[in-house]
């Protein structure tokens, strides 16, 4: 059975038509790359999944059972989140207190510094996410440990379906690498589904089990990675990026 399962989901925004038609699922310990330009509905999806829009026709289901997301939070009770690229941790907090944001551990009205300091080093070091110091602050991070941290974060409150939007965006291969590494790993224990929004084929390739690509509003490409390659992908995208040209 699958961890998430979107069938048939529409929405429109007006005049406009985000998303026609998309169905789409992902099991757990598999990693699905969600492809597409600029414009092809795919952050409209990802803000539909995690609860933050409702689609105007369609449904989601959850290991099976049908649900009508409330908003984020609803979405987060059921083992759903989302980490974007730009919105990931709060800079002038500490790595653990990032870890712990809006779920603090208290010592009566105090908050319980040591202890999240624990488990935040705990959790990071099981994970293989190497942060030497969570006493210092995000700022001081670099772009794939702050992502790796939000990451770890989700993992510690539960997620179970977890969402990246453009988690390697703007980042060298070293960066990215921490981030590849880190899939992998939550891939292997076999417990959460993720959905990765890219634009680099090649990475998609090297991290995922299956690709998808969404053009205009619709899931045009469902194939296993190992069945398909980035001139494939390529060859596929440019013409949907010529028609958009042309009609801009």
């Amino acid at each position: 059975m699958a961890a998430l399962v979107v069938e048939g989901v529409a929405k429109r925004f007006g005049a406009l038509t985000a998303l026609e038609d998309v169905n789409l699922h992902v099991d757990r310990g598999e990693v699905l790359g969600l492809l597409g330009d600029n414009g092809a509905g795919k952050s409209t999806l990802v803000k539909i999944i995690c609860g933050f829009h409702r689609p105007d026709r369609g449904r989601i289901l959850v290991d099976g059972v049908p649900v009508a997301l409330r908003g984020v939070d609803h979405a987060r009770s059921l083992g759903i989140d989302t980490v974007y690229q730009d919105l990931a941790l709060v800079n002038e907090l500490s790595v653990y207190h990032n870890m712990f944001l809006n779920r603090e551990r208290r010592l009566g009205p105090l908050l319980h510094n040591r202890l999240m300091r624990r488990l935040a080093e705990e959790h990071l070091r099981d994970m293989g996410v190497d942060i030497p110091d969570v006493t210092v602050e995000a700022a001081k991070l670099s772009g794939g440990q702050r992502q790796a941290v939000a990451v770890a974060r989700s993992v510690y409150s539960d997620a179970r379906i977890l969402l990246l939007d453009e988690p390697l965006a703007a980042m060298g291969a070293k960066e990215a690498t921490i981030i590849l590494d880190l899939v992998a790993d939550l891939k292997a224990r076999g417990d959460v589904a993720i959905v990765i929004i890219a634009h680099n084929y090649a990475q998609a390739l090297q991290v995922c089990d299956r690709v998808n690509i969404l053009q205009q509003g619709r899931i045009t490409f469902d194939r296993p990675a190992a069945e398909t390659s980035v001139t494939e992908l390529t060859d596929l995208m440019v013409p949907s990026h010529r028609d958009r040209r042309r009609l801009a």
